[in-house]
């Protein structure tokens, strides 16, 4: 239970703060606007969440080598190749079930379906370095402190449940319009009109 309660915080911690490092990231880099990043209604990004969660395990796992230098190497290779293949599968996922980009790196060198690419790949190394070195025993002795009380346990019980209740709608929702022909291929911006369109649709044949 105590593990659950943990692993659970981890993942609603790193999906709420990947949505807000996605927002500023869309609004000051990428696309110099204000735009939801998530692919769900609420603001988390459970690819985020799901990240935090491996950089936990990884960073607790035992591996058998005693010289602290190449332990710590061969850690953060982990580290890097597991958010790699976090990102990969997700974007994997999107793009042959709903036939649509969550972002798209073919214009990046060494890109792979334009999923992943080397530099993106370094990118996430650096940071699952930081965390594995910085940040992951503050934020566990933290989280196990407070997993103790029981109110909290039914509290993140509750936000996982919303989160859950709102990854259906939204899967519901881009099943129905991945035969849709013009979401054939799109970017996730695009996708993301194209199902408050349908919303809208939606709620004017109610209202009829």
């Amino acid at each position: 239970m105590k593990y659950l309660v943990i692993g659970s915080t981890l993942f609603v911690i790193g999906s709420l703060l990947g949505w807000i490092i996605e927002l500023f990231f869309r609004r000051f880099v990428s696309q110099k606007k204000w735009v939801n990043p998530g692919f769900l209604t609420g603001p988390y990004l459970p690819i985020y969440g799901c990240g935090v969660v491996v950089l936990f395990v990884l960073s607790s796992i035992d591996i058998p080598i005693s010289n602290q230098i190449v332990n710590a190497i061969i850690r953060i290779l982990l580290i890097g190749a597991g958010m790699t293949l976090i990102e990969f599968i997700a974007g994997l996922i999107f793009i042959k079930g709903f036939k649509a980009k969550l972002w798209d790196y073919s214009d990046r060198k060494g890109n792979i379906m334009g999923i992943i690419c080397p530099a993106f790949s370094l990118i996430w190394l650096v940071v699952g370095s930081l965390y594995y070195f910085f940040l992951n025993p503050l934020l566990v002795n933290g989280i196990t402190w407070i997993s103790e009380n029981l109110i909290y346990t039914y509290f993140i019980g509750a936000v996982m449940g919303m989160m859950l209740v709102d990854f259906s709608y939204s899967v519901h929702l881009a099943t129905k319009l991945k035969e849709v022909k013009e979401a054939q291929n799109l970017r996730f911006e695009e996708f993301k009109k194209l199902i408050k369109n349908k919303i809208k649709q939606f709620t004017n044949k109610g209202e009829k």
